[in-house]
């Protein structure tokens, strides 16, 4: 059979006409997605910037149904997510990310922390150790030991914490040795509790030689031996601590009075805080001054005086409330009552508050309620800062 070339030179045109049709509906919808995912991002980032975060998610997750493909937006979306409390979105959006197939290493590690983060701030602290072993050996390395530090803290998990804190020192993140310190003196307190003193007592003084500045490992330990019957070991190793760390003087007078009067040493101690309150005022040891005077001479107007001075130095309504408890008013029979007044009035002044989030407390903390921060609560009552 003959072939008809007229039939090529007929069919070329024609192809040629097909393909430049075709080129220019791809070329078309190509520039309409285009301009369609980068309105959405740039509209999401807009209500983002303004805190309007309902509006920002509607926008995001209209990008990503756009161009699902975009790893990007599917972290921001993520993020919002897990800001707004919404963990159960925010882990299936970085679940769905581990799952593709095309995911570049860098991005899939990116995913793996940020669903570690999810499954921290969930309060799944299982699955979020779980998640952030995993990133050991990335460039994540230095921001999942820090989640997991908080992680381990969170579940009081002090021996992991304590490995995790070294290797952040060793990987020169900062000192832990505070913290290192803090780790041992609850793990001792926990010994406490099932009767292994001497277990305890090692640990206390692991922690002392850990950080030899540090007010908590020599309380504890103090408390220990007075708990044990030592109170003049006790009363030694607050005297001693009180050179080194001057700043922690308020929380130690109450207890070294104590362990003073225990071991018939008030005088020694009397004269310590005097030359100690001197210096550096304080509420707590004008307390400890006034107790040793009264143990020493009897509750004499004389030891009340101290209130007095106090108030000469500064205005206190605390010390004012303590020295008019043990005066004898005009009208005696109203005494109660202004007593009762003034008592209620100084309870919010006679709190410790965090220095990092604000929050108080009736007692002193070295490891904050509310925001988890270390040593962020001073030594001084409210009235005092």
């Amino acid at each position: 059979m003959d072939f008809d070339l007229s039939w090529i030179l007929l069919g070329l045109p024609l192809a040629f006409v097909l393909g430049w049709v075709a080129s220019r509906l791809d070329l078309r919808q190509l520039r309409i997605e285009s301009r369609q995912a980068p309105k959405a991002y740039f509209k999401g980032l807009n209500f983002l910037l303004n805190e309007q975060q309902d509006q920002a998610i509607d926008a995001f997750i209209e990008a990503v149904q756009s161009d699902p493909d975009t790893s990007e937006l599917h972290f921001a979306l993520g993020n919002l997510f897990r800001r707004r409390g919404e963990y159960e979105r925010a882990v299936r959006v970085h679940e769905h990310l581990l799952s593709r197939g095309d995911l570049n290493l860098l991005d899939r590690q990116r995913a793996q922390h940020a669903l570690a983060l999810d499954y921290l701030k969930a309060g799944l602290l299982d699955r979020s150790e779980e998640a952030l072993l995993k990133l050991e050996g990335t460039p994540f390395e230095a921001q999942a030991r820090l989640a997991l530090l908080a992680n381990y803290e969170r579940s009081r998990d002090w021996w992991h914490a304590a490995q995790i804190a070294q290797k952040l020192e060793h990987a020169n993140q900062g000192s832990f040795q505070g913290r290192l310190a803090h780790y041992l003196c609850e793990q001792a307190i926990e010994s406490i509790s099932t009767q292994e003193t001497e277990q305890a007592q090692s640990l206390l003084q692991q922690a002392l030689s850990t950080a030899p500045e540090a007010a908590r490992p020599r309380l504890d330990l103090a408390q220990l031996l007075a708990r044990q019957g030592h109170p003049e070991e006790a009363f030694v190793l607050l005297q001693k601590s009180l050179q080194s760390s001057p700043a922690a003087v308020p929380l130690m007078a109450a207890p070294l009075s104590k362990y003073a009067i225990a071991c018939a040493r008030a005088p020694e101690a009397l004269a310590l805080l005097k030359s100690h309150y001197v210096d550096s005022p304080s509420l707590d040891v004008l307390d400890a001054i006034v107790a040793l005077e009264a143990d020493h001479n009897g509750p004499t107007a004389t030891a009340r005086d101290w209130y007095v001075q106090h108030l000469q130095r500064e205005p206190s309504l605390v010390a004012a409330t303590k020295w008019i408890a043990g005066e004898k008013l005009e009208h005696e029979q109203f005494h109660p009552l202004v007593q009762r007044a003034l008592n209620q009035a100084i309870k919010p002044l006679v709190r410790y508050r965090c220095a990092a989030c604000g929050f108080e407390a009736t007692q002193h903390f070295w490891q904050c309620p509310g925001c988890q921060a270390w040593d962020s609560y001073p030594a001084r009552r409210v009235e005092e800062l």
